[in-house]
Order: structure tokens, then sequence, then C-alpha cells
């Protein structure tokens, strides 16, 4: 007797005198029938997944699980304590996870509770615009009025004060002006024993209507963890809009 090619299901060869053809076809009925449930109590449900970003995961030979979509942002991480030997981590190096979106606003903004779970600190600052006067725009860490702070241009101690740093170099920013933007880099703000470095890159249109632009560093020369960051304008002017952007690098 023939069989089929698959699954070796009984038929007549093609010259064959069927005698009895509902015996025939009975048995080859039964075996599809077989071979049919048997494949159905191997697959895999698809009643196992929920939601959309579900996967299946393996928990054991020939088991089956669901692993839930992990948090926006995170990846799938191997983990032998999991059930599924999986979960969804935050990348535990060389991410940038965005912690806040900042207006500024009122004579000074804070970023207070800074999370102390990244390695460091970057921000990108745009629009900054004041509701009055043209001056200086300024960052303050930790909210303390210290002598905490050294600001470096070009290799020479440049700020005239100490007790922050001065984004805009001294110069009086145009209030008006929405196309001034910096970024700052704070690397090893949770230290409890060392100093932190920064880095800074801004452009800015002055009083006279030039376009300025440094690049610089700094020293928070303390060995406290940066916790806040306050910005602020000189003769406390309001600011009128601009964000802040503040990021945790791994």
């Amino acid at each position: 007797m023939a069989t089929t090619t698959n699954y070796g299901w009984v038929t007549p060869d093609d010259i064959s005198l069927v005698k009895d053809g509902a015996s025939a076809i009975r048995t080859l009925g039964t075996s599809i029938d077989t071979t049919t449930f048997n494949n159905a109590s191997a697959a895999i449900a698809k009643t196992i997944v929920d939601a959309k970003g579900d996967i299946i995961v393996a928990t054991a030979s020939d088991t089956v699980s669901r692993l839930a979509i992990g948090a926006n942002d995170t990846v799938l991480t191997a983990d032998s304590a999991q059930a599924t030997g999986l979960k969804w981590a935050t990348p535990a190096s060389g991410g940038m996870t965005l912690i806040s979106t900042t207006t500024l606003s009122g004579t000074s903004t804070t970023l207070s509770s800074i999370p102390q779970t990244y390695n460091s600190l970057f921000l990108i600052i745009t629009g900054m615009t004041y509701v009055s006067g043209d001056n200086k725009f300024q960052m303050l860490i930790n909210n303390t009025n210290n002598t905490d702070l050294m600001q470096i241009f070009n290799g020479t101690a440049g700020a005239a004060t100490d007790t922050f740093i001065n984004l805009s170099a001294g110069d009086n920013m145009l209030r008006t002006n929405t196309t001034n933007v910096f970024s700052i880099g704070i690397n090893n703000y949770t230290s409890s024993s060392s100093y932190k470095t920064l880095d800074l890159t801004g452009t800015w249109v002055n009083t006279a209507s030039t376009r300025r632009t440094q690049w610089c560093g700094g020293v928070f020369k303390s060995n406290t963890a940066i916790t806040s960051l306050v910005f602020n304008v000189e003769g406390t002017i309001a600011f009128n809009g601009g964000t802040i952007l503040l990021y945790g690098v791994k």
C-alpha cells in the first residue's frame, strides 16, 4: 500500500482495486484525525499572549511561558534568577535616558531631586529668553552660594566669581533671541569622595547683536554629590521662556 509523503498515511496504490472503499476512507480519516490532534496538542496556543509586545520564552525543556512587554526604553536582558531566564531592564551601559523636561520660568528655575543612579548628567538648554533686560545666564550647583566652583576658559580660571557657572562667559545675552542654546556635561556627579568636572558648549547673541560661542570646562570643588541645579539671570531678571532637557548617562 502507498503512503503519504509527510505523515505516512496509508492510501491505495494507483493501480489497486479498492474492494472496501468505506474501510479505506475510514482508515485514512482516522490517520488524519490522530495526526491533527497530536499536532494541535503540541502547538503553542495563541491565548498564551495577552498584549502587544508580549513574547513567548522557554522556562524548561519543552515548556513555554509568556514574558510581558517591558517599560519603554528597556532592553531584553538574560537573568538566570528569573523564571523565564529573561527580564526587561534599563541598559546597563552606554545609554542616555531623559530624566526631565523643564520650562525656564520666574527669576530662577531649579532641577531638584536629581536621581543618583547614573554615571554622568547631560543637559541641553534651548530658547532661553528674559522678560526684561539683557544680562548674564548662570548655573548654580546644589543651590549653595559658596566658592566651590571654578570655570576654565582656554586653560585659565576665567569666572570673576566662584559661586556659579557663567554660561554666557560674562556676556549679556540679548533677551529676545530664541536661538541661544547650551549643552552641559557633568561627570562623576554622585561622588562623595572626589571633585566633579564639567564640560560646556554654548552659543548666544549678545546685546550688540553679535553671535558668541564658547567651549569651556569647569570644576565643582566639592566631595558632595550633586543633587540639584539652579538656573538664573544675573540681576534677578525673570525668564520668559526656554527649555531644559536633563539626561542621565550610564
